[in-house]
């Protein structure tokens, strides 16, 4: 698909989610859905520093890919976790469909002396591993759910079997190298350099010495697996500020499957309206109205924004200040 294509998908999705979106808030009652939230009060803003795990988790997953690529170690933690921040902002809260994130990283790691190459592979590994820990989070909510239940919807199991087939999909496709040259098209397209002087078969050579990083890989495969799960806190935490507790089980059933069908509806720019929908129809299985359902999302959103909005400013500053650099004689 073309630059052009990308953003004309990513464009209509935006535009059907914020009609679904809308559509869920007008059968709602806003006022049992405002309570919620005034009931929940301040204390919700705890999950603004609480969401620093996620993007720490996250940044070490990533740190231990880079490690042949970083010798000098100047990758570091705390530059990591901000790269995290501004790749979920742009993710999140631009139209993107879901990708512009991950290649503004690779160009963040060229900041710091990581070789384009390198860079690039370990994104593409960490994206793989993201899906991979998606779909075994996923797996892990089907199980719980299957419990003291007759049957797991059909709508849930279709959601997993598209989540595991672009998984392998993808893996084969790195495998044998068939993406590597479309990547690097994408790459020249959006990074922000007109040559990147990186065959095809360099790029392929990156990746698959990372694809051969066994222990890494699993290392890194669980620190993103335990940085998706730490959402379930979220979950269970404005739940039990809104009045209404439920347990860990319901609460990883309900964060689990809403990001599969949020990882889904990629191409929707911040899974708007599929998140609610997702979150609408697990939680009416649990007992929990639309409103409450729309609350919890609310404030999923909110905490987006809150990070998002200085990721992507302190972003356009630092690029912004590099431009005033090179040009000073």
């Amino acid at each position: 698909m073309t630059h052009a294509g990308v953003r004309r998908a990513a464009y209509i999705g935006g535009v059907a989610g914020l009609g679904l979106l809308l559509a869920f808030l007008v059968r709602a009652n806003l006022g049992d859905l405002l309570h919620a939230i005034r009931i929940g009060g301040l204390q919700l803003l705890w999950l603004l520093p609480y969401r620093l795990l996620f993007f720490v988790l996250y940044a070490l997953g990533w740190a231990v890919l880079l490690r042949p690529y970083d010798a000098r170690g100047r990758a570091t933690l705390p530059f990591l976790t901000w790269a995290a921040t501004v790749r979920e902002g742009i993710d999140r809260l631009l139209p993107v469909a879901s990708i512009g994130g991950g290649i503004v990283g690779i160009r963040l790691l060229g900041w710091r002396g990581i070789a384009l190459g390198a860079g690039a592979a370990s994104v593409i590994a960490e994206v793989l591993l993201t899906l991979v820990a998606l779909s075994a989070f996923s797996l892990i909510g089907v199980s719980l759910l299957a419990i003291g239940h007759s049957g797991v919807p059909t709508a849930v199991v279709a959601v997993l079997v598209v989540g595991a087939a672009v998984s392998v999909g993808l893996a084969f496709a790195l495998r044998s190298g068939r993406v590597f040259r479309g990547l690097q098209t994408a790459l020249e397209r959006f990074v922000g350099v007109k040559q990147l002087g990186i065959p095809a078969k360099d790029l392929d050579a990156h990746i698959q010495a990372t694809l051969r990083q066994g222990r890494a890989l699993l290392a890194s495969g669980f620190l993103q697996l335990l940085a998706i799960a730490s959402g379930a806190f979220e979950v269970w935490f404005a739940l039990r500020l809104f009045g209404h507790p439920v347990d860990v089980r319901s609460s990883v059933i309900v964060e689990s499957l809403t990001q599969a069908a949020r990882h889904a509806a990629f191409f929707v720019p911040g899974a708007l309206g599929v998140q609610e929908g997702a979150l609408i129809a697990l939680g009416a299985s649990m007992g929990l109205s639309s409103e409450l359902a729309l609350a919890v999302s609310l404030v999923k959103r909110a905490r987006e924004v809150a990070w998002g909005l200085p990721a992507l400013v302190s972003w356009q500053w630092e690029e912004g200040r590099r431009v005033i650099r090179r040009r000073r004689p």
